[in-house]
């Protein structure tokens, strides 16, 4: 027959363990608790870091106003619309601000435009061939003034 000792400190040790596990329990919940909300908290920081280090590059796009409708660009299009206006990619080119050989390169999706050539490119979209005329005539005006002034003094020279 077991002694008498032996039974209490095996009830004890019963009873202390499962004290011990009922406390456990609760502390390994709460700590897995705490594990998922520090994994989420990692995840936004994450983000966030990613969102700081575009914002600082500036390569972060800025959201457009309600009314404006963003600037998309296409090879194609910009092709079609040199061609409607009956221009040469040189003279297509001048007025954008840009030459020739970019203008053949955007449409060729070689490269695109940034966006401030975008910009003049919108605004050149909404020009018919008589305006896109004149305003090449405008681009040549100062250009020739200065060429028919260094011609009037080299043949006062002479």
């Amino acid at each position: 027959m077991p002694k008498l000792a032996d039974v209490l400190k095996d009830e004890i040790r019963r009873l202390a363990r499962k004290e011990i596990k009922a406390l456990t329990t609760q502390t390994s919940k709460t700590t897995a608790r705490h594990r998922k909300d520090i994994a989420e908290l990692k995840r936004q920081n994450a983000v966030l870091t990613r969102r700081v280090a575009a914002l600082e590059s500036g390569k972060e796009r800025q959201p457009a106003d309600a009314g404006e409708r963003p600037v998309r660009f296409s090879a194609r299009s910009l092709k079609a619309q040199r061609k409607r206006l009956g221009l040469s990619a040189s003279s297509y080119g001048r007025l954008i601000g840009v030459t020739g050989m970019t203008i053949y390169n955007w449409e060729q999706g070689k490269s695109r435009p940034k966006d401030r050539q975008l910009a003049a490119l919108v605004d050149v979209r909404s020009i018919g061939k008589r305006e896109a005329q004149t305003r090449l005539d405008q681009l040549d005006a100062p250009a020739s003034g200065a060429a028919s002034d260094s011609t009037r003094k080299t043949t006062t020279k002479r």
